[in-house]
C-alpha cells in the first residue's frame, strides 16, 4: 500500500472468473471532502510489488485524470483494465496475445446477493437528479458501497451538478442529450442487476416520464421513491412502480421551492413536503428522510 497526499492506492491479487491471474490496484481518496488536484500527481507512485508479467485492473471513484496517469504508468505490465461495475474489467491496453483490448474479462463475485435498487422517479422539474445527487453523498459518507446509476438521455449526471459557479448546467444537458432506443433500457436493468451484487444500495434515476419501455428498469429494482411538484403526477407513478412493477414504496417527496420540512406520514412509507430541490439552492438531504434510506442499506 502507498500513500500519498489524499490518494491511496492499494494493490491485491486475483483470479478472474475465467481463471486468469490478475493485480487489482484500487483507488482511494481519503481526504475528508473526497478532492484531489492535478498537481497531486507529481508526489503520486505506484505501490511496489507489481508483477509486469500479470495485467492490472484500476478500481474505484476518481477523477478521469487520475486513471489516464495511472494507465500510463501501468505501461510496462502485460494489461492495464479499468472496472466498471455493471460490465467487468475493460481492458485499455495490453501487451500480450491472451488478451485484447475491449475485452471484458469477468471478475471473482464477491457476494452473490442481490441488494436493493431504489427508483427515483417522478415529473420533470421536480427535482429528480438534485435528489439523487444529495442521497448519494449523504450515503457515502456512512457506507462506500453506494452506486448511482443514470438511466435516462437528458445529459444530466453528477457532473452537471458539479460544475464551477461560472458553468451553464442547462447549456451542457442539451449539448450532451442523448435519445431512446430499443436497447436503452434493457442494456440499463441489466446493469442495475449487476450493480445490485456490488454495492450495498443503487439508487436509479430513470428520468420524468412514466413509460411502458421502462419496464425492464422495475423487473431490476426493488424499491421507489417519488418527488413531485405536481400533486395531480403523483399516483400514476404509484400505478407504475407499485402496482405493475410491485415495488415497495420507501417516501413521497411533495417538493417546493420553499425551504419547508413537514411530515405529513411516516407509514406505510414516508410522506413528506420539503426543498427546494434546485442546483446551488438545496439544503441537506432532512434526517427523516435519510433514515428511511439507510434502512435499505441493512444499518
Amino acid at each position: 500500500m502507498t500513500e500519498n497526499l489524499d490518494i491511496q492506492l492499494k494493490l491485491s491479487r486475483h483470479q478472474a472468473v475465467n481463471g486468469l491471474k490478475y493485480q487489482r490496484l484500487t483507488i482511494e481518496l481519503t481526504g475528508r471532502d473526497r478532492i484531489i488536484h492535478p498537481q497531486d500527481l507529481c508526489k503520486l507512485e505506484l505501490p511496489a510489488g507489481i508483477d509486469t508479467t500479470q495485467g492490472v485492473v484500476l478500481t474505484g471513484r476518481a477523477p478521469i485524470w487520475l486513471y489516464g496517469y495511472l494507465i500510463h504508468e501501468l505501461h510496462p505490465t502485460a494489461w492495464v483494465g479499468c472496472y466498471d461495475p455493471r460490465l467487468g474489467a475493460v481492458v485499455v491496453a495490453t501487451h500480450t496475445r491472451g488478451v485484447s483490448v475491449g475485452q471484458i474479462i469477468p471478475l471473482e463475485i464477491s457476494d452473490a446477493r442481490l441488494h436493493p435498487a431504489l427508483m427515483i422517479v417522478g415529473p420533470p422539474d421536480s427535482g429528480k437528479s438534485v435528489l439523487a445527487h444529495g442521497l448519494f453523498q449523504s450515503l457515502l459518507a456512512v457506507e462506500s458501497r453506494v452506486y448511482l446509476q443514470r438511466a435516462n438521455w437528458d445529459g444530466e449526471g453528477n457532473y452537471t451538478l458539479e460544475l464551477g459557479e461560472n458553468s451553464d448546467p442547462e447549456a451542457f444537458k442539451a449539448k450532451n442529450k442523448g435519445g431512446l432506443t430499443p436497447d436503452f433500457f434493457p442494456y440499463h436493468a441489466q446493469a442495475i442487476l449487476k450493480l445490485r451484487r456490488e454495492n450495498l444500495l443503487t439508487i436509479v434515476d430513470v428520468g420524468g416520464m412514466v413509460q411502458p419501455e421502462k419496464q425492464p428498469i422495475l423487473e431490476a429494482c426493488t424499491h421507489y421513491l417519488i418527488i413531485s411538484s405536481k400533486p395531480e403526477a403523483i399516483e400514476p407513478w404509484h400505478e407504475f412502480c407499485g402496482d405493475r412493477g410491485n415495488l415497495t414504496p420507501v417516501a413521497t417527496i411533495h417538493s417546493t421551492l420553499e425551504e419547508v420540512e413537514i411530515v405529513h406520514q411516516e407509514q406505510p412509507f414516508l410522506e413528506i413536503t420539503c426543498g427546494p430541490w434546485v442546483v446551488g439552492q438545496t439544503a441537506k438531504v432532512p434526517e427523516v428522510l435519510l433514515a428511511r434510506i439507510k434502512d435499505l442499506l441493512g444499518k
